[in-house]
C-alpha cells in the first residue's frame, strides 16, 4: 500500500515552507509599497502577489513535478556547464554573498539598532552577527530536524507575535485606506506592485527551498515520484495562501500607516514607528522579536539547502563543512552593512532573476514542446542576453559610463521593450521559446528524457 501523508503532516510541510519563504524583507517590503500606493493598494498589491508568491509556488511546484533533486539537474535540460555555473552563482548569491548576510543586518537595524547609539552599532553588528550565525550554523547541522525546528517551533511563535501587532493595527487603525498616491503608482500601480515583488527574492529562494521540501516529504516515508510531487504542491499551496494573507495585510497596515506618519525611507522604520505607536518600548521589543525569529528561521533554511547543494556539486566534502563555510563567509560580509551588500549585489540579482524565471516556466510549460533540449536552450540563450544588460544597467555610475557599457545601454532602452519596467527579458525569452519550439519540430528532435 502506497504511504501518503496526512493532512496534519501537509500542514507542518506547509509551516516549514512558509516560515523558510519569510524573511525580514517580506516584512518590509509590503509595508513599504502599501504607503507609495496609497489609495491604488488593491492593484498593487494584486501585482506583489503574482511575483512575490505566484513566482515561488511555480517555483515549488517545478521542483516537485519535475521529479530532479534539485536545480542541478534542473538547468542540466541547457546543458552541464551551464547548470554548474548557474547553480554554483544562484546559490551563492541567496546563500553567503548576499540574503545570508542581508538576514543579519536587516534584523539588527530594524530590531535592535533602535536601542544602540549610532557610534557604537558597527561593534555591535559585529556582536550580533557572530551570535546570529553560529545559532544558524548549529540548528543547520541536523537537516532532519529542520521541519521540527521551523515548522513546528519557530513559525508558529513568529506568526502569534506578528499576529499580535496586526490584530492592534486594523482595530485602532491610524488612518483610512484612501491615502495619497505616490507618482510611481499613479499610472501604473499593477506593473509597479508586480516589480516590487522581485525584491522578495523568493523566485530564487524557492529553487532552494524545493530540495528541502521534497527531502522532508522523502523521509517521511513518502517515495513514489508522483505522491511527493502531489505532496509539494499541497504544502506548497498551503504556504503560498499564508504568506498572501500575510502580505495583504502588512500593506493595508502600510497604507493606513500614513493617517499617523510621514512616508518612510522603508518598510523597517515604517514598521518601527507602526509597533512603537500601538506598544511603546514593548512594541519595540516585540518587533525585534518579530523580526529576528523571520530572518533566523529563514537563515537556517538558506545554509541547509546551500550546503546540501554543494555537498552533491563538491562531493569531496561533507554537509557540515559547507555549513560552516557558508555560515563563516555570510557573518564576514554582514559586516559590511545592509546597504553595502545591497549596493553590490544588486547587479547580479538582475542578471540571476530572469534565468530562474524563465528555467521555471520552462519545466512547468515542458509538456507543450515534449521537453526538446533545444527549445530550453534557446529560450535560456535569448534570456541570456537581456539578462546582461539587466544586470550592467543595474551597476553603478562609473561602470554604466564606459563607453561600451553606455552604448549597449542606450540600444536597450530604445530597441528592448520593458526595460525602462526592469521587466526587458520578456520578449527574448518569447522568441527565443518561439524559435527554439519551431526548429526543434522541425528537426523532430528527441526530448531529454528519450
Amino acid at each position: 500500500m502506497t504511504k501518503r501523508l496526512t493532512l496534519k503532516e501537509n500542514i507542518f510541510i506547509g509551516s516549514m515552507l512558509f516560515g523558510l519563504f519569510f524573511g525580514a524583507g517580506n516584512l518590509i517590503f509590503p509595508v513599504h509599497m502599501g504607503q507609495e500606493a496609497g489609495s491604488a493598494i488593491f492593484w498593487a498589491n494584486l501585482g506583489f502577489l503574482v511575483t512575490g508568491i505566484g513566482l515561488p509556488f511555480l517555483g515549488v511546484i517545478a521542483i516537485g513535478v519535475s521529479k530532479t533533486a534539485g536545480v542541478y539537474e534542473l538547468a542540466k535540460r541547457i546543458n552541464q556547464k551551464y547548470a554548474f555555473i548557474f547553480t554554483v552563482l544562484l546559490y551563492l548569491v541567496i546563500g553567503p554573498f548576499f540574503a545570508l548576510p542581508r538576514l543579519a543586518t536587516t534584523s539588527f537595524e530594524i530590531g535592535l539598532a533602535p536601542f544602540i547609539q549610532e557610534k557604537e552599532q558597527s561593534l555591535f553588528l559585529i556582536i550580533f552577527s557572530l551570535l546570529f550565525f553560529f545559532t544558524t550554523w548549529w540548528l543547520s547541522r541536523r537537516p532532519t530536524k529542520i521541519l521540527d525546528y521551523v515548522g513546528k517551533f519557530l513559525n508558529p511563535v513568529f506568526l502569534i507575535l506578528l499576529g499580535i501587532l496586526l490584530l492592534l493595527a486594523f482595530i485602532h487603525p491610524l488612518g483610512s485606506m484612501n491615502q495619497p498616491i505616490q507618482a510611481n503608482y499613479q499610472d501604473q500601480a499593477f506593473f509597479t506592485g508586480f516589480t516590487q515583488g522581485y525584491n522578495t527574492l523568493d523566485a530564487l529562494a524557492a529553487l532552494a527551498f524545493g530540495i528541502i521540501i521534497v527531502t522532508t516529504i522523502r523521509n517521511m516515508g513518502i517515495t513514489k515520484p508522483s505522491e511527493i510531487a502531489k505532496d509539494t504542491i499541497k504544502s506548497g499551496a498551503i504556504s503560498i495562501v499564508l504568506m498572501g494573507i500575510i502580505y495583504t495585510l502588512l500593506a493595508c497596515v502600510g497604507t493606513m500607516s500614513l493617517g499617523g506618519f510621514a512616508l518612510s525611507p522603508n518598510g523597517g522604520i515604517a514598521l518601527a514607528q507602526i509597533a512603537d505607536h500601538y506598544l511603546g518600548t514593548f512594541g519595540s521589543i516585540l518587533l525585534a522579536l518579530i523580526v529576528i525569529l523571520a530572518c533566523l528561521k529563514t537563515g537556517i533554511g538558506l545554509i541547509t539547502a546551500f550546503a546540501e547543494t554543494f555537498t552533491g556539486l563538491f562531493p569531496k566534502r561533507n554537509y557540515l563543512f559547507f555549513v560552516t563555510l557558508a555560515s563563516i563567509i555570510a557573518c564576514l560580509v554582514a559586516t559590511v552593512g545592509l546597504t553595502t551588500i545591497i549596493q553590490v549585489s544588486l547587479p547580479v540579482l538582475m542578471f540571476i532573476y530572469p534565468l530562474a524565471m524563465t528555467l521555471i516556466l520552462l519545466v512547468l510549460t515542458g509538456p507543450l514542446f515534449k521537453q526538446r533540449p533545444t527549445v530550453y536552450r534557446l529560450t535560456t540563450y535569448f534570456t541570456l542576453f537581456a539578462s546582461i544588460l539587466d544586470g550592467l544597467n543595474a551597476c553603478p555610475n562609473f561602470i554604466k559610463q564606459t563607453d561600451i557599457v553606455n552604448q549597449l545601454l542606450h540600444f536597450a532602452n530604445s530597441y528592448l521593450p520593458f526595460f525602462k519596467l526592469g521587466m526587458g527579458w520578456i520578449i527574448p525569452a518569447l522568441s527565443g521559446f518561439l524559435i527554439g519550439f519551431i526548429w526543434s519540430w522541425l528537426k523532430k528532435e528527441s526530448s531529454i528524457t528519450d
